[in-house]
């Protein structure tokens, strides 16, 4: 049956300087007020020599004392990692700095002001002068889903726009609903590889934009297409520059070929699709010299040409049909084509009159264009040349796809 005392021991009985002394209830040489030791929490053993009185903390206890002090100060160990900086410290997860002028004691270093933000409070600093960001949520446009059946705008992702400020090391939640409006608009091009080497697959390709129409008009309603074709650059040695192959570059006389190009655009995006089908129909094959075409070029024209092609602001599709590879960045040099492609719009009277003005687009730069324009792209190619095109839809080009 023990007792601390609130005050201070006598110097007589004094263990230690400045603690209380811990004595049996039935000493007589306490003189203070008493508390039991459940009441606090605590136990002591006491020895006594003469009338001085002993003070002897048991070492589980010292252990534990020294450990909630040492947590109280740091915070949680292991969550915050102090710093000696503010910038350092507020970007280290679950930590907070003190900027109160009289926070540290003499001799702490600057990382004595960095831990959690109950270790701070716990040591004096007030809430005022507790740097910690908080992370947090803003809803910038956040309209309702609507599937446009009425002529409204469609619209099947909420929230649209969110501003987030994020803490380093600290997640943050927040809902997305999505869905699929019926009948949602669509707006595909459709561009056609008319190299000679094509020539045994025209037909086919003709009626694979006219199943491709059939196919979507039993999806939506909305849905409007166009189409293009492309050969290649109109220079050595791409395409032969004899005048009589300038005219005819099919590779013998009996057969009539049209003038290489390196891009057109055939039909801007339309829904009358009996003019799409009139219009592809009408197509005959060109000629060139080397196996890869000008398909690079063709699709980046497409892709920034976003009014001489019609792009409305739906669901894109550009549906690329080749039987071979392409020509990318570096093969104009081939032709002396030393300036890059500027990602830029050339489109003259409907065809792409400076292609041996600019070398051929690379691969990471059409992905970053198609992306931007919010174009899902789809190869139709052949057999063989599907490993050449699954490198790019591998690269990043946006939904695309090899077939």
């Amino acid at each position: 049956n023990f007792i601390w005392c609130l005050s201070a021991c006598s110097p007589s009985t004094s263990c230690f300087p400045d603690w209380p002394c811990a004595c049996p209830v039935t000493t007589e040489s306490q003189q203070c007020s008493c508390l039991s030791s459940a009441s606090m929490g605590s136990w002591v053993a006491w020895t006594r020599s003469g009338e001085r009185c002993a003070l002897t903390l048991a070492l589980a206890v010292l252990l534990h004392s020294t450990i909630l002090r040492h947590s109280a100060a740091l915070g949680s160990v292991g969550q915050c990692k102090p710093k000696s900086s503010c910038n350092e410290c507020i970007r280290t997860p679950h930590c907070a700095w003190c900027s109160k002028v009289d926070f540290l004691q003499p001799g702490e270093g600057q990382s004595r002001r960095c831990g959690s933000v109950e270790a701070l409070k716990g040591r004096g600093c007030t809430q005022d002068k507790i740097q910690s960001p908080r992370e947090g949520m803003k809803l910038l446009k956040n309209q309702p889903i609507n599937s446009g059946q009425k002529g409204d705008t469609v619209v099947q992702l909420r929230p649209q726009s969110l501003n987030l400020q994020l803490r380093l090391g600290v997640p943050l939640q927040f809902q997305v609903t999505f869905r699929r409006a019926e009948g949602y608009p669509i707006d595909l091009y459709y561009l056609m590889d008319l190299s000679y080497s094509m020539n045994d697959d025209l037909q086919n390709i003709k009626n694979l934009g006219q199943e491709i129409l059939s196919a979507l008009t039993s999806v939506t309603k909305s849905v409007r297409i166009g189409f293009g074709s492309f050969v290649d650059k109109v220079a050595l040695p791409y395409v032969s520059t004899v005048r009589s192959k300038l005219k005819n570059p099919c590779p013998n006389r009996l057969t009539f070929c049209q003038p290489a190009f390196s891009f057109r655009n055939v039909l801007p995006l339309t829904n009358d699709a009996a003019e799409f089908q009139r219009r592809v129909s009408q197509q005959n094959i060109s000629g060139n010299l080397d196996s890869p075409e000008a398909g690079f070029d063709a699709m980046m024209q497409a892709a920034v040409c976003q009014e001489e092609i019609g792009w409305r602001n739906v669901t894109r599709i550009l549906v690329y049909t080749s039987d071979d590879t392409f020509h990318t960045a570096g093969d104009g040099k081939l032709a002396g084509i030393y300036l890059p492609s500027d990602g830029r719009c050339h489109l003259d009277a409907g065809e792409y009159k400076r292609s041996t003005d600019y070398d051929y687009p690379s691969v990471g730069h059409l992905s970053q264009i198609l992306s931007s324009h919010n174009i899902q792209l789809i190869f139709a190619v052949t057999d063989k040349s599907v490993p050449s095109y699954r490198v790019h839809a591998c690269h990043g080009g946006r939904g695309g796809s090899v077939r």
